[in-house]
């Protein structure tokens, strides 16, 4: 279930959390700095792999803190390429894993890149556009392609 959403108008901007967005096919979330470019569309993480960095970090490690757009508890983000995952009416897919910033040393903690690597999450393009909202569904979509 998605539990967080936040957009960014800009680079360096901070993240604002919202609880709706509209989401484009081929473009990604309106309002977003990254929509309309070619594949970084929209950003998962998963709360859980959140909770496991915070652990071995010894701090918090809020989803607002990673730059991510969409953050979903209760299920395992997929990070291999090509795997769809439907989340509410929108349909995603996965083109890579999302590579945590050296600036979250500064921001979270020291060590915090390291403890997120495999935990960051995904990046994905966007199939099939629609609303997206705080408290819809996910899942990995295994309709025929």
């Amino acid at each position: 279930m998605v539990v967080a959403l936040r957009v960014a108008p800009g680079r360096r901007l901070p993240m604002k959390p919202v609880d709706e967005v509209v989401v484009e096919t081929g473009r990604g979330i309106v309002g977003d700095r990254y929509h309309g470019t070619r594949h970084r569309h929209v950003t998962l993480q998963s709360a859980e792999r959140l909770a496991e960095a915070a652990a071995e970090l010894g701090v918090p490690v809020l989803p607002e803190g990673t730059r991510r757009n969409v953050t979903v508890a209760g299920f395992d983000v997929p990070t291999a390429p090509g795997t769809r995952i439907r989340v509410g009416d929108v349909l995603l897919e996965v083109v890579r894993v999302a590579a945590p910033c050296r600036i979250l040393d500064d921001e979270i903690a020291p060590g915090a890149a390291a403890a997120l690597r495999r935990r960051a999450g995904s990046v994905c393009r966007v199939l099939a556009g629609g609303d997206l909202r705080v408290g819809d569904p996910v899942a990995v979509d295994v309709s025929d392609r």
